[in-house]
């Protein structure tokens, strides 16, 4: 019985290693490109809530909005009321950066 449990952990330590190198490859694969957000621009500059599309591409930027908001030409846009209401509709937390 022992053997079977040994088997078990092993295979569990695998399978819990591959799920975590492929999100940490996915996370890898973001290309930091503030255009990428254009889904949203319609909910930035108005009240209409954030479409699918725009939280799709808010999610997948999100290791990048710590460096739009270091960017002088983007951080107003970034960080406008409207911006982290889009956000926290879409259920991305503000990042501190």
């Amino acid at each position: 019985m022992k053997k079977g449990s040994n088997s078990f952990a092993a295979i569990f330590l695998v399978v819990t290693l591959v799920l975590f190198l492929g999100k940490f490859r996915a996370i890898e694969a973001v290309t930091c490109s503030v255009m990428e957000l254009s889904p949203c621009a319609g909910a930035i500059t108005s009240s209409q809530p954030p479409s699918s599309a725009c939280c799709a591409k808010l999610k997948e930027q999100k290791p990048c909005l710590c460096g739009y908001l270091k960017d002088p030409n983007l951080r107003p846009y970034v960080n406008s009321p409207n911006a982290k209401r889009v956000a926290k509709s879409c259920g991305v937390p503000t990042p501190s950066c």
